[in-house]
């Protein structure tokens, strides 16, 4: 892989991510899944530039994530292409069409409330990681009931059988990753 690109920055910034154990489930810290460590600028940028050049923004009405480390990636790829954006938030506010959906992750579970999008939007889901699709199906399902149209679902990374697994079972559902990672030895690893 060239260095300095997009993708080999994303990449060099994986390796060496502090792991922490979650009972049985190993955890990856990552400043674009976490927050921490302090993020390089760089590596923002490189992962808002993966996600910008990868999508038909002609096809886009809207940019959607999930409260809270998709906002980082919202705000960087809404500002980059001028597109609407809308946070799906972990509490409700009672509007009007307001959309309940219970998710789980690899080690929580939680509610999260969708509000704003509307029956026919084109919407582009970008996000940190997916590792069980356990958060990613469930609000797939329902942005689907509600008549949104999935364009495109960008996740910058990959941690698991998840993404494999959902696009098995609904392929007709856009999942992209930009990095695909293993935790092996207790390191993080970039795997193909």
């Amino acid at each position: 892989m060239t260095p300095n690109t997009p993708l080999s920055i994303l990449h060099e910034s994986l390796r060496g991510s502090p792991i922490i154990w979650k009972g049985d489930y190993p955890y990856f810290i990552h400043p674009i899944s976490d927050g921490i460590p302090r993020m390089d600028a760089k590596v923002l940028r490189a992962t808002r530039d993966l996600i910008v050049e990868s999508v038909d923004w002609s096809k886009v009405d809207l940019i959607v994530t999930v409260e809270a480390m998709g906002l980082p990636l919202l705000a960087a790829v809404g500002d980059a292409t001028g597109k609407p954006t809308v946070v799906i938030r972990k509490r409700s506010y009672g509007m009007d069409g307001e959309t309940k959906v219970d998710v789980a992750t690899g080690y929580s579970q939680s509610t999260v409330y969708i509000n704003d999008i509307n029956p026919g939007e084109r919407i582009l889901i970008v996000d940190d990681v997916i590792s069980t699709g356990g958060t990613l199906e469930p609000l797939l399902e329902t942005l689907e009931n509600m008549g949104v149209i999935l364009q495109d679902i960008v996740i910058a990374i990959e941690k698991g059988e998840g993404r494999k697994r959902l696009n098995r079972e609904k392929p007709t559902w856009p999942i992209r990753t930009l990095a695909r990672i293993d935790i092996i030895d207790g390191k993080v690893e970039i795997v193909d």
